[in-house]
């Protein structure tokens, strides 16, 4: 569609969903790659505690057709987030948001020096030009109950704040991570006000014994209502052998929960163009 493939402005957000949690985010000279992962179709990544899932989908890009990065997003560190293609191909200059927990592993166990581990709360601002990033570090949790939590990595969302250097945000962007609905989830909101857009980690990943670690469309519709924002981008869904709750199962809930207008019907491989101005509708192309 027009307007989708020229360089955006410091009054746009262009977003190139890669497949799984992969979202390249530009932002004037600005850019910026969520969760990389760059499995190819048959593949396994590895989960933690000998589990393994196969990957359904290919990766819309190959990590050397992907420009020239100013900060990575991580929002944990499994293996369909974080996988062996990344961790070798990658440029290692280019700095790692995450965790605590998953910037102690990327500087010990994988080389990696420039890592920044953050606390919820904590951001850190990266600068290109003349724009900016702000990224806050915000609660996640993998899983609901204790033991299972106790086993699997912490998790981390984002709100990555976007703007002139030195001046105000002009588009909040909220990623989830792989998190659950759970109530320390509301403080988001007591904090910053709606974002301008929710990528939504969805796909209903469900491990041995049935246990839910990551959020179906039921309980994904739902943290949109309760956070609120202006359009909701899902990804994470249907990529790998784990992933047990379609998209579909979210668009029914969203549109009976009255979000149907809000969703940013965005296939993997497409564009996602988020425009500044209050009530302007995200342009997919």
């Amino acid at each position: 569609m027009p307007g989708t493939t020229d360089p955006p402005t410091d009054d746009t957000v262009d977003l190139h969903f890669l497949g799984n949690a992969t979202v390249l985010l530009r932002y004037g000279p600005l850019t910026l790659l969520t969760d990389p992962n760059f499995l190819h179709l048959g593949q396994y990544a590895y989960l933690g505690k000998g589990l393994l899932s196969r990957r359904l989908t290919e990766p819309a890009l190959e990590p050397e057709d992907l420009p020239r990065l100013d900060g990575i997003v991580l929002s944990h560190l499994h293996g369909d987030h974080w996988d062996r293609r990344s961790r070798r191909l990658l440029d290692r200059s280019v700095p790692v948001l995450s965790t605590p927990h998953a910037a102690r592993r990327l500087k010990v166990l994988h080389g990696r020096e420039r890592v920044a581990g953050l606390h919820t709360w904590r951001g850190v601002t990266l600068r290109q030009g003349p724009v900016q990033a702000t990224v806050t570090a915000l609660p996640g949790r993998h899983a609901g109950h204790p033991v299972l939590r106790g086993l699997l990595p912490p998790v981390m969302g984002s709100m990555i704040e976007l703007g002139p250097a030195g001046g105000p945000p002009r588009l909040r962007l909220y990623v989830s991570g792989d998190t659950l609905p759970y109530d320390g989830l509301d403080e988001i909101t007591r904090r910053f006000p709606a974002a301008d857009l929710a990528v939504l980690h969805l796909g209903g990943t469900t491990l041995p014994g049935g246990f839910l670690v990551t959020m179906d469309g039921r309980q994904g519709a739902e943290l949109a209502r309760r956070l609120g924002p202006r359009a909701v981008l899902p990804v994470h869904y249907e990529e790998y052998t784990v992933m047990r709750s379609p998209l579909s199962a979210f668009l029914t809930e969203a549109d009976r929960l009255g979000l149907g207008d809000r969703i940013v019907h965005c296939p993997r491989g497409r564009h996602a163009r988020l425009v500044a101005e209050p009530g302007a509708a995200p342009v997919v192309g």
